[in-house]
Protein backbone atom coordinates (compact mmCIF):
# COMPACT_ATOMS: atom_id res chain seq x y z
CA UNK A 1 0.00 0.00 0.00
CA UNK A 2 1.36 3.40 -1.01
CA UNK A 3 1.31 5.93 1.83
CA UNK A 4 1.02 9.68 1.36
CA UNK A 5 0.39 12.58 3.71
CA UNK A 6 -2.25 14.13 1.49
CA UNK A 7 -4.06 12.61 -1.47
CA UNK A 8 -6.15 14.64 -3.88
CA UNK A 9 -8.65 12.71 -5.95
CA UNK A 10 -9.06 14.55 -9.25
CA UNK A 11 -6.45 15.97 -11.61
CA UNK A 12 -8.47 19.00 -12.61
CA UNK A 13 -8.38 22.71 -11.81
CA UNK A 14 -9.31 22.48 -8.13
CA UNK A 15 -7.09 19.46 -7.54
CA UNK A 16 -3.95 21.06 -8.97
CA UNK A 17 -4.62 24.40 -7.28
CA UNK A 18 -4.96 22.72 -3.89
CA UNK A 19 -1.91 20.50 -4.41
CA UNK A 20 0.37 23.36 -5.46
CA UNK A 21 -0.70 25.63 -2.61
CA UNK A 22 -0.14 22.86 -0.05
CA UNK A 23 3.21 21.74 -1.47
CA UNK A 24 4.53 25.32 -1.68
CA UNK A 25 3.98 25.93 2.01
CA UNK A 26 4.82 22.43 3.25
CA UNK A 27 7.58 20.89 1.10
CA UNK A 28 8.12 18.21 3.73
CA UNK A 29 4.76 16.61 2.96
CA UNK A 30 4.11 13.89 0.42
CA UNK A 31 1.28 15.21 -1.75
CA UNK A 32 -0.24 13.12 -4.55
CA UNK A 33 -2.91 13.67 -7.20
CA UNK A 34 -4.87 10.65 -8.40
CA UNK A 35 -6.27 11.21 -11.89
CA UNK A 36 -8.70 8.61 -13.24
CA UNK A 37 -7.71 9.04 -16.88
CA UNK A 38 -4.58 9.43 -18.93
CA UNK A 39 -5.06 13.18 -19.56
CA UNK A 40 -4.76 16.01 -17.06
CA UNK A 41 -6.72 19.27 -16.82
CA UNK A 42 -9.03 18.39 -19.69
CA UNK A 43 -11.73 20.83 -18.62
CA UNK A 44 -9.18 23.64 -18.36
CA UNK A 45 -8.09 22.75 -21.90
CA UNK A 46 -11.52 23.36 -23.48
CA UNK A 47 -12.79 26.16 -21.25
CA UNK A 48 -13.43 29.54 -22.80
CA UNK A 49 -13.24 28.08 -26.28
CA UNK A 50 -9.72 26.83 -25.61
CA UNK A 51 -8.55 30.13 -24.11
CA UNK A 52 -9.37 29.29 -20.45
CA UNK A 53 -11.69 31.82 -18.85
CA UNK A 54 -9.71 31.98 -15.59
CA UNK A 55 -12.15 34.13 -13.62
CA UNK A 56 -14.38 37.21 -13.94
CA UNK A 57 -13.66 40.86 -13.18
CA UNK A 58 -16.11 41.18 -10.30
CA UNK A 59 -14.26 42.32 -7.20
CA UNK A 60 -17.07 42.68 -4.65
CA UNK A 61 -17.98 39.41 -2.86
CA UNK A 62 -21.63 40.39 -2.44
CA UNK A 63 -21.90 40.94 -6.21
CA UNK A 64 -19.83 37.91 -7.19
CA UNK A 65 -22.06 35.46 -5.31
CA UNK A 66 -25.08 36.55 -7.37
CA UNK A 67 -23.68 34.53 -10.27
CA UNK A 68 -24.14 31.22 -8.43
CA UNK A 69 -27.62 29.66 -8.63
CA UNK A 70 -26.47 27.12 -6.06
CA UNK A 71 -23.91 28.21 -3.48
CA UNK A 72 -24.67 31.94 -3.28
CA UNK A 73 -25.03 32.02 0.51
CA UNK A 74 -22.22 29.59 1.26
CA UNK A 75 -19.63 31.31 -0.95
CA UNK A 76 -19.92 34.78 0.58
CA UNK A 77 -17.53 34.01 3.44
CA UNK A 78 -14.98 32.13 1.29
CA UNK A 79 -14.92 34.96 -1.24
CA UNK A 80 -13.86 37.33 1.52
CA UNK A 81 -10.85 35.03 1.99
CA UNK A 82 -9.84 34.39 -1.63
CA UNK A 83 -11.34 36.50 -4.37
CA UNK A 84 -10.94 37.41 -8.03
CA UNK A 85 -8.04 39.76 -7.34
CA UNK A 86 -6.28 37.03 -5.37
CA UNK A 87 -6.68 34.64 -8.31
CA UNK A 88 -5.18 37.16 -10.71
CA UNK A 89 -2.27 37.82 -8.37
CA UNK A 90 -1.65 34.08 -7.90
CA UNK A 91 -1.26 33.44 -11.61
CA UNK A 92 0.69 36.62 -12.34
CA UNK A 93 3.16 35.84 -9.54
CA UNK A 94 3.84 32.58 -11.38
CA UNK A 95 4.46 34.20 -14.72
CA UNK A 96 0.97 34.02 -16.27
CA UNK A 97 -0.07 37.42 -17.61
CA UNK A 98 -3.82 37.98 -17.65
CA UNK A 99 -6.16 40.40 -19.40
CA UNK A 100 -9.69 41.61 -18.71
CA UNK A 101 -11.97 41.68 -21.74
CA UNK A 102 -14.82 44.14 -22.27
CA UNK A 103 -17.44 41.72 -20.95
CA UNK A 104 -15.48 41.13 -17.72
CA UNK A 105 -14.07 37.72 -18.58
CA UNK A 106 -10.42 37.21 -17.69
CA UNK A 107 -8.06 35.22 -19.92
CA UNK A 108 -4.32 34.65 -20.21
CA UNK A 109 -2.79 37.17 -22.60
CA UNK A 110 -1.63 34.21 -24.69
CA UNK A 111 -5.29 33.38 -25.45
CA UNK A 112 -4.40 29.75 -24.85
CA UNK A 113 -5.52 27.42 -22.08
CA UNK A 114 -2.19 25.63 -22.50
CA UNK A 115 -0.59 28.56 -20.66
CA UNK A 116 -2.60 27.68 -17.54
CA UNK A 117 -1.94 23.96 -17.94
CA UNK A 118 1.80 24.55 -18.34
CA UNK A 119 1.79 26.73 -15.23
CA UNK A 120 0.12 24.01 -13.16
CA UNK A 121 2.36 21.23 -14.44
CA UNK A 122 5.51 23.30 -13.87
CA UNK A 123 4.50 24.35 -10.34
CA UNK A 124 3.44 20.82 -9.41
CA UNK A 125 6.79 19.40 -10.54
CA UNK A 126 8.71 22.25 -8.91
CA UNK A 127 7.13 21.57 -5.54
CA UNK A 128 7.31 17.81 -5.68
CA UNK A 129 3.65 16.92 -6.21
CA UNK A 130 3.26 13.31 -7.35
CA UNK A 131 0.84 12.94 -10.25
CA UNK A 132 -0.54 9.44 -10.84
CA UNK A 133 -2.62 8.83 -13.97
CA UNK A 134 -5.09 6.05 -14.73
CA UNK A 135 -6.02 5.78 -11.06
CA UNK A 136 -9.78 5.41 -11.04
CA UNK A 137 -10.87 5.27 -7.40
CA UNK A 138 -13.31 2.43 -6.67
CA UNK A 139 -13.37 2.50 -2.85
CA UNK A 140 -12.97 5.10 -0.12
CA UNK A 141 -12.71 3.92 3.47
CA UNK A 142 -12.21 5.76 6.74
CA UNK A 143 -9.65 4.24 9.09
CA UNK A 144 -9.77 6.25 12.32
CA UNK A 145 -8.49 9.70 11.42
CA UNK A 146 -6.89 8.43 8.21
CA UNK A 147 -8.16 7.25 4.84
CA UNK A 148 -7.65 4.26 2.60
CA UNK A 149 -8.36 4.32 -1.13
CA UNK A 150 -8.47 1.53 -3.66
CA UNK A 151 -8.13 2.18 -7.38
CA UNK A 152 -8.50 -0.39 -10.11
CA UNK A 153 -4.78 -1.11 -9.90
CA UNK A 154 -3.38 0.16 -6.58
CA UNK A 155 -4.04 0.79 -2.89
CA UNK A 156 -3.29 4.04 -1.08
CA UNK A 157 -3.50 5.47 2.41
CA UNK A 158 -3.28 9.07 3.57
CA UNK A 159 -3.72 11.24 6.61
CA UNK A 160 -5.87 13.77 4.80
CA UNK A 161 -8.04 13.35 1.73
CA UNK A 162 -9.24 16.03 -0.69
CA UNK A 163 -11.94 15.15 -3.23
CA UNK A 164 -11.84 17.49 -6.23
CA UNK A 165 -13.19 15.35 -9.06
CA UNK A 166 -15.81 17.77 -10.35
CA UNK A 167 -19.15 16.32 -11.42
CA UNK A 168 -18.27 12.64 -11.12
CA UNK A 169 -21.23 10.30 -10.49
CA UNK A 170 -18.99 7.38 -9.47
CA UNK A 171 -17.26 9.44 -6.78
CA UNK A 172 -20.59 10.85 -5.63
CA UNK A 173 -21.76 7.25 -5.19
CA UNK A 174 -18.70 6.42 -3.07
CA UNK A 175 -19.32 9.50 -0.92
CA UNK A 176 -22.94 8.45 -0.43
CA UNK A 177 -21.55 5.13 0.74
CA UNK A 178 -19.78 6.87 3.63
CA UNK A 179 -22.84 8.85 4.63
CA UNK A 180 -22.81 12.02 2.56
CA UNK A 181 -25.93 13.30 0.84
CA UNK A 182 -25.67 14.07 -2.87
CA UNK A 183 -28.20 16.20 -4.76
CA UNK A 184 -29.23 14.52 -8.00
CA UNK A 185 -27.11 15.94 -10.84
CA UNK A 186 -28.78 17.76 -13.74
CA UNK A 187 -27.20 19.83 -16.56
CA UNK A 188 -26.77 23.47 -15.60
CA UNK A 189 -25.27 25.31 -18.56
CA UNK A 190 -26.91 24.65 -21.90
CA UNK A 191 -28.53 26.24 -24.92
CA UNK A 192 -32.17 25.93 -26.00
CA UNK A 193 -33.28 23.88 -29.00
CA UNK A 194 -35.98 25.79 -30.88
CA UNK A 195 -37.52 24.93 -34.26
CA UNK A 196 -39.29 28.10 -35.34
CA UNK A 197 -39.74 29.72 -38.77
CA UNK A 198 -38.87 33.13 -37.36
CA UNK A 199 -35.30 32.12 -36.57
CA UNK A 200 -34.46 29.02 -38.61
CA UNK A 201 -32.93 30.97 -41.51
CA UNK A 202 -31.01 33.59 -39.52
CA UNK A 203 -28.31 31.78 -37.49
CA UNK A 204 -25.55 34.06 -36.26
CA UNK A 205 -27.86 36.99 -35.51
CA UNK A 206 -27.13 38.63 -32.15
CA UNK A 207 -29.49 40.91 -30.21
CA UNK A 208 -27.44 42.91 -27.73
CA UNK A 209 -29.94 43.09 -24.85
CA UNK A 210 -33.21 41.22 -24.42
CA UNK A 211 -35.46 40.04 -21.61
CA UNK A 212 -36.28 36.32 -21.56
CA UNK A 213 -38.86 34.69 -19.31
CA UNK A 214 -39.82 31.04 -18.94
CA UNK A 215 -43.60 30.70 -19.12
CA UNK A 216 -45.41 29.60 -15.96
CA UNK A 217 -42.42 30.33 -13.74
CA UNK A 218 -40.56 33.11 -11.95
CA UNK A 219 -37.43 32.45 -14.04
CA UNK A 220 -36.19 35.35 -16.14
CA UNK A 221 -32.94 36.88 -17.33
CA UNK A 222 -31.54 39.68 -19.46
CA UNK A 223 -28.55 40.10 -21.72
CA UNK A 224 -27.31 39.27 -25.22
CA UNK A 225 -29.12 36.62 -27.24
CA UNK A 226 -27.60 34.61 -30.09
CA UNK A 227 -29.71 32.82 -32.69
CA UNK A 228 -28.04 29.55 -33.69
CA UNK A 229 -28.64 26.72 -36.14
CA UNK A 230 -30.40 24.79 -33.39
CA UNK A 231 -32.14 27.56 -31.46
CA UNK A 232 -30.91 30.20 -29.02
CA UNK A 233 -27.79 30.75 -26.92
CA UNK A 234 -25.62 33.52 -25.36
CA UNK A 235 -25.79 34.91 -21.79
CA UNK A 236 -29.54 35.61 -21.68
CA UNK A 237 -30.22 31.93 -22.36
CA UNK A 238 -27.29 30.46 -20.44
CA UNK A 239 -28.25 32.36 -17.27
CA UNK A 240 -31.76 30.93 -17.53
CA UNK A 241 -30.38 27.43 -17.98
CA UNK A 242 -28.22 27.79 -14.86
CA UNK A 243 -30.81 29.33 -12.54
CA UNK A 244 -33.55 27.08 -13.93
CA UNK A 245 -31.48 23.88 -14.05
CA UNK A 246 -33.60 21.86 -11.63
CA UNK A 247 -36.95 23.21 -12.81
CA UNK A 248 -36.18 22.70 -16.51
CA UNK A 249 -35.02 19.14 -15.88
CA UNK A 250 -38.41 18.46 -14.26
CA UNK A 251 -40.04 19.75 -17.43
CA UNK A 252 -37.89 17.40 -19.52
CA UNK A 253 -36.56 20.50 -21.32
CA UNK A 254 -39.90 21.17 -22.96
CA UNK A 255 -41.31 24.62 -22.20
CA UNK A 256 -42.10 28.02 -23.67
CA UNK A 257 -40.01 31.16 -23.38
CA UNK A 258 -41.17 34.73 -23.91
CA UNK A 259 -38.63 37.07 -25.49
CA UNK A 260 -38.85 40.86 -25.31
CA UNK A 261 -36.46 41.92 -28.05
CA UNK A 262 -36.70 45.67 -27.34
CA UNK A 263 -37.23 45.75 -23.53
CA UNK A 264 -40.38 47.88 -23.80
CA UNK A 265 -43.86 47.04 -22.63
CA UNK A 266 -46.55 46.23 -25.15
CA UNK A 267 -48.49 49.49 -24.78
CA UNK A 268 -45.45 51.73 -25.19
CA UNK A 269 -44.43 49.72 -28.21
CA UNK A 270 -47.85 50.13 -29.85
CA UNK A 271 -47.69 53.87 -29.23
CA UNK A 272 -44.21 53.98 -30.76
CA UNK A 273 -45.33 52.04 -33.82
CA UNK A 274 -48.23 54.46 -34.32
CA UNK A 275 -45.74 57.32 -34.39
CA UNK A 276 -43.60 55.44 -36.90
CA UNK A 277 -46.70 54.96 -39.04
CA UNK A 278 -47.06 58.72 -39.23
CA UNK A 279 -43.39 59.64 -39.51
CA UNK A 280 -42.43 56.91 -42.02
CA UNK A 281 -45.75 56.62 -43.83
CA UNK A 282 -44.22 56.15 -47.29
CA UNK A 283 -41.39 53.86 -46.17
CA UNK A 284 -41.55 50.08 -46.53
CA UNK A 285 -41.86 48.40 -43.12
CA UNK A 286 -39.85 45.34 -44.15
CA UNK A 287 -36.83 47.24 -45.51
CA UNK A 288 -36.31 49.88 -42.83
CA UNK A 289 -35.26 48.29 -39.52
CA UNK A 290 -36.36 49.89 -36.24
CA UNK A 291 -35.33 49.64 -32.56
CA UNK A 292 -31.69 48.94 -33.54
CA UNK A 293 -32.57 45.31 -34.17
CA UNK A 294 -30.52 43.21 -36.60
CA UNK A 295 -32.04 43.58 -40.05
CA UNK A 296 -32.63 39.87 -40.61
CA UNK A 297 -34.46 39.50 -37.30
CA UNK A 298 -36.59 42.61 -37.89
CA UNK A 299 -37.67 41.27 -41.25
CA UNK A 300 -38.66 37.89 -39.81
CA UNK A 301 -40.70 39.55 -37.07
CA UNK A 302 -42.43 41.77 -39.62
CA UNK A 303 -43.42 38.76 -41.72
CA UNK A 304 -44.58 36.90 -38.60
CA UNK A 305 -46.89 39.86 -37.91
CA UNK A 306 -48.75 39.17 -41.20
CA UNK A 307 -47.25 42.24 -42.85
CA UNK A 308 -46.33 41.85 -46.52
CA UNK A 309 -42.76 42.54 -47.58
CA UNK A 310 -43.88 45.45 -49.77
CA UNK A 311 -46.30 47.04 -47.25
CA UNK A 312 -45.71 50.67 -46.31
CA UNK A 313 -46.14 52.00 -42.80
CA UNK A 314 -49.20 53.95 -43.91
CA UNK A 315 -50.85 50.68 -44.99
CA UNK A 316 -50.76 49.05 -41.54
CA UNK A 317 -54.02 48.59 -39.66
CA UNK A 318 -54.51 48.39 -35.90
CA UNK A 319 -54.31 44.59 -35.81
CA UNK A 320 -51.01 44.56 -37.71
CA UNK A 321 -49.49 47.20 -35.45
CA UNK A 322 -50.50 45.24 -32.37
CA UNK A 323 -49.26 41.99 -33.90
CA UNK A 324 -45.86 43.57 -34.60
CA UNK A 325 -45.73 45.00 -31.07
CA UNK A 326 -46.47 41.52 -29.76
CA UNK A 327 -43.60 40.02 -31.78
CA UNK A 328 -41.24 42.71 -30.51
CA UNK A 329 -42.16 42.58 -26.83
CA UNK A 330 -43.86 39.25 -26.22
CA UNK A 331 -42.56 36.71 -28.74
CA UNK A 332 -43.29 33.15 -27.61
CA UNK A 333 -40.92 30.36 -28.65
CA UNK A 334 -41.34 26.66 -27.94
CA UNK A 335 -38.24 24.99 -26.53
CA UNK A 336 -37.87 21.28 -27.20
CA UNK A 337 -34.60 20.03 -25.78
CA UNK A 338 -31.15 21.37 -24.97
CA UNK A 339 -27.60 21.30 -26.29
CA UNK A 340 -24.30 21.44 -24.42
CA UNK A 341 -22.73 24.89 -24.48
CA UNK A 342 -19.62 24.56 -26.69
CA UNK A 343 -17.39 21.81 -25.24
CA UNK A 344 -18.11 22.87 -21.69
CA UNK A 345 -20.34 20.87 -19.38
CA UNK A 346 -21.50 22.13 -16.01
CA UNK A 347 -23.72 20.17 -13.65
CA UNK A 348 -26.03 21.26 -10.87
CA UNK A 349 -25.85 18.75 -8.06
CA UNK A 350 -23.24 17.33 -5.74
CA UNK A 351 -22.39 16.94 -2.07
CA UNK A 352 -24.94 18.69 0.13
CA UNK A 353 -23.68 22.10 1.22
CA UNK A 354 -25.11 21.52 4.70
CA UNK A 355 -22.52 18.79 5.22
CA UNK A 356 -19.50 21.03 4.60
CA UNK A 357 -17.81 23.59 6.87
CA UNK A 358 -17.16 26.51 4.50
CA UNK A 359 -14.56 28.04 6.79
CA UNK A 360 -12.30 25.08 5.97
CA UNK A 361 -14.13 23.07 3.28
CA UNK A 362 -13.89 20.05 5.56
CA UNK A 363 -16.66 17.48 5.77
CA UNK A 364 -18.92 17.91 8.79
CA UNK A 365 -19.36 14.13 8.85
CA UNK A 366 -15.76 12.94 8.58
CA UNK A 367 -12.56 14.36 9.97
CA UNK A 368 -9.72 14.95 7.48
CA UNK A 369 -12.02 14.77 4.43
CA UNK A 370 -12.16 17.93 2.31
CA UNK A 371 -13.93 19.04 -0.86
CA UNK A 372 -13.14 21.60 -3.58
CA UNK A 373 -14.80 22.57 -6.86
CA UNK A 374 -17.86 21.13 -8.54
CA UNK A 375 -17.90 17.96 -6.43
CA UNK A 376 -20.06 20.18 -4.22
CA UNK A 377 -23.58 21.28 -5.08
CA UNK A 378 -22.28 24.61 -6.40
CA UNK A 379 -22.44 25.87 -9.96
CA UNK A 380 -22.42 29.20 -11.76
CA UNK A 381 -23.36 30.93 -14.96
CA UNK A 382 -20.81 31.16 -17.77
CA UNK A 383 -18.02 33.72 -17.58
CA UNK A 384 -15.26 32.27 -15.39
CA UNK A 385 -17.34 31.94 -12.24
CA UNK A 386 -17.11 28.15 -11.96
CA UNK A 387 -13.32 28.37 -12.02
CA UNK A 388 -13.36 31.06 -9.32
CA UNK A 389 -15.34 28.68 -7.11
CA UNK A 390 -12.67 26.03 -7.74
CA UNK A 391 -9.76 28.37 -6.94
CA UNK A 392 -11.40 29.70 -3.79
CA UNK A 393 -12.34 26.29 -2.39
CA UNK A 394 -8.95 24.77 -3.21
CA UNK A 395 -7.07 27.69 -1.64
CA UNK A 396 -9.08 27.52 1.58
CA UNK A 397 -8.57 23.76 1.79
CA UNK A 398 -4.82 24.25 1.36
CA UNK A 399 -4.77 27.01 3.95
CA UNK A 400 -6.67 25.04 6.58
CA UNK A 401 -5.80 21.39 5.99
CA UNK A 402 -2.77 21.43 8.30
CA UNK A 403 -4.12 23.59 11.10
Amino acid sequence: MTKKDIIIVGGGAAGFFAAINIAEKHPELKVAILERGSALLTKVKVSGGGRCNVTHAEFIPQELVLNYPRGEKELLGPFHTFMTGDTMAWFEERGVELKIEDDGRIFPISNSSQTIIDCFLYEAEKHGVTILKNQSVVKIKSEGDSWELNTKTDDFSCKKLIVATGSNPKIWKLLEGIGHTVSSPVPSLFTFNIDDDRIKDIPGVVVEDVDVTISDSDLSSSGPLLITHWGMSAPAILKLSAFGAVELAKRDYKFNIVVNFIKENFKDCVDGLKELKQDLSKKTVFKFTQYNLPKRLWQQLVLASHINADARWADLNKEQLESLANQLTNAIFKVNGKSTFKEEFVTAGGVSLKEVNFKTYESRLHKNLYFAGEILDIDAITGGFNFQNAWTGAYIVAKNILK
